[in-house]
């Protein structure tokens, strides 16, 4: 960290004691007094009823054909969670990989993206990390979503819904305490201005420590929105979000013999303090809606987001010396990108003799601006060309010269991505036992990629139709067995937009398919249980034509094929439970490569996996939280199939986490959140068979909930 750090600890726990003293000040004269109390921070439910992520319309989740979790706010709140990573450790078929130690990469159903998140339904596609301190709820669609969300979405989407300015009083904030030292605290301020206007800002301030060596975050964040009610029928709601961070760039430990090497699992291979991972982002949201009467409403969403991601790293390469040795390798990376997306969608119900419709007619405009630049770390003390140095695996720092400069295949380009979209969607009610849905999109994807180091330009155009298909079968009102058919594409120019070049840009995209069975059941008005069969293939992957190295051919990518189980809800009035179960068998479908074969299994997709977070209320005031992941074997990379000798396997793992509450009023609620509670020593995901990370050890996290 930098030299400011005592300033900003001191800082931090200045603010951390003010805030707690000004909450029992607060909760005190909420005692005093017969004022109405504006926030109660006691909400207990894990369950969600309804979802318009899926569909765009808010419809109950058991009328959506398709494997939809949404993690509320009060199972955020519970779990004490801060980040995308660990939001979704209790959805079946859907986990984290390690992303190089520097953005979001999550894996759906065996297919990992580092796009595929969205926030109020609009697209955000930066590799970076995102926070939930403005975060309302989690959508987790799995299946392929091209039909609302457009190119991409394979395997799933996460769409965060943030907290808007909704014409109440909220006063509010949360301090935490970590273990590894530091802390965090969010804000969420709300107030009523008259009849027409309401206003919301929402922040978070972050300076704490983790359990690798030398790990901090550093993080900023400001989100205030103002809502005015135009007339009756008529709502204009404007948002700006400011949020940066500055973290270290850890991508693990390296391998040796098939395992993650035999270290103390807080080692840092390469030099922290030269691996930096930073990014800022100035979002834009103007959403205007209008109600027409008669079922008919009309919605125009606007975001614009400017991106200004950057990362650099020295870290660990392969082994050698009988796992004496490691290789330590560097880079850096700079990405600024321009996003604009407008939407617009118009909703209507109509009845067509005893057919009622719900009705989606919606357009899409985008377009994308996107910089990159690359350097690679040159190792001056082996030689001037030296892209790699080897260290001893017992002590793996190094802090010694890296020149970092262009390389001969680093990246320095310049691209703009512009969409044209369409989409049209029927929800049907048949009778109160049958539904169906049925919608499709036409995406008009135009991209340009200029290579900056050479002047060479290349251009992609594709004409893009995702349909889906679902049909819903009610038995009775709470419960529904559905059946669905989804498809979406990725074009050339990839998830980052940077992929465009002379052998590719002519290719068909890249397509995936979902076949879903399913079926939903409201236990009671308080449980859910959740049950989805699945088939997601991936086609049209670009491989080099073994009888012409000059050119690429298209062949049959992947399918996993899977089962999945899911729970949310009140078990009684004092138990709350929310997890899962997955089953994956992945497949790869086509020999791609010298080492990647048909029959081989894809990386970072367990067999089996299972998740259940448990809350019990002893009283109305003091409660427990339980929770056990298991995660089965799984391989760092795609299976080996050639030479299993050079396969590194992650072993299965189970881990305990645990929480003790004391809601102290309506106005305060103290809680200890304990991940590990059995420190059980395992490893959480990989990025390559060089680069796997460590799950932490057993870490304390203190928090503090106040309304005033």
């Amino acid at each position: 960290m930098n030299s400011s750090d005592g300033a900003r600890k001191s800082l931090f726990l200045a603010c951390a004691a003010v805030a707690i003293s000004t909450a029992f000040a607060a909760t005190a004269a909420a005692e005093m007094t017969s004022a109405e109390t504006i926030t109660v921070i006691g909400s207990r439910t894990y369950r969600a009823t309804d979802t318009s992520s899926s569909t765009k319309t808010n419809t109950p989740l058991v009328d959506v054909p398709q494997s939809v979790t949404v993690i509320t706010e009060v199972e955020i709140r519970d779990r004490a969670v801060q980040n995308l990573a660990d939001t979704v450790r209790y959805v079946p078929g859907v986990s984290f990989a390690q992303g190089e130690g520097n953005r979001d990469t999550p894996i759906f159903r065996g297919n990992a993206s580092t796009a595929d998140m969205f926030v109020d339904g609009v697209r955000d596609d930066v590799q970076y990390f995102r926070d939930l301190y403005n975060v309302e709820r989690v959508d987790v669609l799995r299946g392929s979503n091209g039909m609302i969300f457009g190119r991409g979405g394979g395997g799933g989407i996460i769409n965060r819904i943030t907290r808007q300015a909704n014409g109440q009083d909220v006063r509010g904030f949360t301090a935490q305490l970590s273990g590894e030292g530091g802390g965090r605290v969010t804000g969420d301020f709300g107030m009523r201005i008259d009849d027409m206007a309401s206003f919301r800002v929402t922040g978070v301030y972050e300076d704490s420590e983790g359990y690798r060596d030398d790990a901090f975050y550093e993080r900023n964040g400001l989100n205030p929105t103002f809502a005015l009610q135009i007339a009756p029928s008529t709502e204009l709601r404007v948002g700006y979000e400011y949020y940066d961070y500055e973290f270290v760039a850890d991508r693990g430990v390296s391998s040796f013999a098939g395992r993650p090497l035999d270290i103390d699992l807080s080692t840092f291979f390469g030099d922290p303090a030269r691996s930096p991972t930073t990014a800022t982002v100035n979002a834009l949201n103007v959403r205007f809606e209008h109600e027409f009467g008669g079922g008919v409403r009309l919605v125009n969403h606007t975001r614009w987001g400017i991106y200004d991601k950057y990362y650099q790293n020295i870290f660990a390469g392969a082994t050698s010396g009988g796992g004496a040795n490691v290789a330590i390798e560097a880079y850096n990376n700079a990405t600024d990108r321009d996003s604009l997306f407008n939407q617009t969608d118009l909703t209507f119900d109509v009845a067509t003799g005893s057919l009622q419709h719900t009705i989606l007619a919606g357009i899409e405009v985008g377009r994308q601006i996107t910089d990159n630049f690359r350097e690679t770390g040159f190792f001056t003390d082996v030689s001037p060309t030296a892209t790699s140095i080897i260290v001893p695996v017992s002590n793996p720092r190094y802090t010694g010269p890296v020149a970092f400069s262009q390389g001969a295949t680093d990246a320095d380009n310049h691209g703009t991505a512009t969409q044209y979209s369409v989409y049209l969607q029927d929800q049907i009610e048949f009778s109160p036992r049958w539904q169906a849905v049925v919608g499709v999109r036409f995406d008009r994807f135009e991209a340009e990629l200029r290579n900056n180091r050479n002047g060479a330009e290349f251009n992609a155009e594709d004409n893009l139709w995702s349909p889906r298909v679902g049909l819903i079968y009610k038995p009775v009102e709470n419960a529904s067995i559905y059946a669905s058919y989804s498809q979406t594409f990725v074009p050339r120019a990839g998830e980052q937009l940077a992929s465009l070049n002379a052998t590719n840009s002519a290719l068909d995209p890249e397509e995936w398919e979902n076949i879903e069975l399913g079926a939903k059941w409201d236990v009671s008005p308080t449980l859910s249980l959740t049950a989805a069969v699945y088939q997601l293939r991936r086609t049209n992957i670009a491989i080099t034509d073994p009888l012409n190295p000059a050119q690429l051919i298209l062949v049959e990518g992947q399918e996993v094929r899977g089962v999945e189980l899911g729970v949310s809800g009140e078990i009684t009035d004092a138990w709350h439970v929310v997890g899962g179960y997955a089953y994956q068998d992945s497949e790869i479908l086509s020999n791609q490569s010298a080492t990647v074969r048909a029959g081989a299994t894809l990386a970072q997709t367990p067999e089996h996996s299972f998740s259940l977070w448990n809350r019990y209320d002893f009283t109305p005031s003091i409660g427990a939280g339980l929770g056990v992941i298991y995660v089965g074997e799984r391989f760092a990379t795609v299976q080996n199939l050639v030479t299993p000798a050079n396969n590194v396997v992650l072993e299965d793992y189970t881990r305990v986490d645990g929480a003790v509450y004391w809601t102290v009023s309506d106005n305060l609620r103290v809680q200890l959140n304990v991940e590990n509670l059995l420190d059980e020593e395992y490893f959480v995901n990989a990025h390559s068979a060089t680069n796997i990370m460590p799950g932490s050890p057993r870490a304390f996290r203190v928090g503090l909930s106040a309304a005033f």
